[in-house]
């Protein structure tokens, strides 16, 4: 068996190999990132509408979620005392160049990019030191980063993350392969991605750790992927049923609640398929539009006079603790969950 060693990306070692996954709505905000990095992971805050408690949030999404990305890091800092935090930014985030910098100025280690190629992000990040990890589900999607960073910028990522098909929120498959998983045999595209990541990085010199997301719940599950080459992990639906999560109390006890068949796949309105739990909300979208008032700019793949609902009303309802009217986006083993934890009896599990 492998062993389970600190997880080092550059010049940042995070001494449990863990990097709490990013969730939107202000699901994973400061408290759950500043508590997850203060034990030695590598905490995550997401910026998909980071300002929705923001006074000014409708009248000027992009205003509040500027100014938030700032005081949610700061906020993470005093929490993580030298711990390692990152930040989420889809690349499909309207004015997503604007999200990176915000980053970037408010001194973040690590940015976290998917929900699409983020082909410019080096040119964003200039020489700051913030390292930059691309989110990949395919050997294709991470043969064409590495290829135009270097040739493009004379850079490689710092690490590499695969999301596989058991992950939560949108998702980068198509709903005919999630509808058959096994059939994926996901396992041979992992361990081919981990063998080109590791040839990129050698042909350079350098070293590139590739990190594992989409369905981790236990140390078990961890092992596994290090047994196949990888790093790390990337966890994020087991953080959510804990006492640090920044989620209303509702939201934890819908995942909590919920039974393996009630976690589905749907369809985003964005346009990519997802995983949550079957709630009265997502029947009622089945059936037809769900009214919604003003664009909050989140997705530039939405447009809102077609859209089926509103995405960011149904994520805020859903942190808010209005789970009734609300997505509620969750990774595949949800079901899991039967209690509320501490996070650090979570990374305890998980320590090297």
């Amino acid at each position: 068996m492998a062993e389970i060693k600190p997880l080092t990306i550059g010049n940042l070692t995070a001494k449990v190999p863990v990097i709490q996954g990013g969730m939107g709505v202000g699901v994973s905000l400061s408290s759950l990132a500043g508590a997850v990095a203060a034990e030695g992971g590598i905490g995550v805050i997401s910026t998909a509408q980071i300002g929705y408690k923001e006074p000014d949030f409708d009248a000027d999404p992009i205003g509040a979620n500027m100014r938030a990305i700032k005081t949610e890091i700061q906020k993470a800092r005093k929490i993580a005392k030298e711990g390692i935090l990152g930040v989420n930014i889809m690349v499909a985030t309207r004015k997503y160049e604007e999200y990176v910098r915000a980053a970037v100025d408010a001194g973040i280690d690590l940015i976290i990019s998917g929900a699409g190629l983020p082909m410019e992000l080096p040119k964003l990040v200039g020489t700051a030191r913030t390292k930059l990890a691309p989110i990949v589900s395919s050997v294709k999607s991470a043969q064409v980063i590495m290829r135009y960073w270097w040739k493009k910028y004379q850079r490689l990522p710092d690490a590499v993350v695969i999301e596989g098909p058991l992950a939560g929120g949108h998702l980068g498959f198509h709903k005919e392969e999630l509808d058959d998983i096994d059939g994926l045999d996901y396992d041979s595209e992992v361990k081919a991605i981990i063998e080109k990541v590791n040839d990129a990085a050698a042909e350079h010199g350098t070293d590139i750790p590739v990190i594992m997301a989409g369905g981790i719940y236990t140390r078990g599950d961890m092992e596994r992927y290090f047994d196949m080459g990888a790093s790390g992990v990337q966890m994020a639906t087991r953080f959510v049923t804990t006492y640090e999560c920044d989620a209303d109390e509702a939201y934890k006890q819908s995942y909590i609640d919920a039974k393996k068949e009630d976690i589905v796949i749907v369809q985003s309105p964005v346009g990519m398929p997802g995983r949550a739990i079957l709630n009265p909300f997502m029947k009622r979208a089945k059936e037809g539009p769900v009214p919604h008032g003003k664009c909050h700019l989140c997705i530039s793949t939405c447009n809102p006079a077609k859209t089926p609902y509103c995405i960011t009303d149904a994520l805020v309802n859903a942190v808010k603790g209005k789970v009734e009217d609300a997505l509620l986006f969750c990774g595949a083993n949800a079901y899991r969950a039967t209690k509320l934890e501490h996070v650090k009896d979570i990374m305890d599990e998980f320590r090297p």
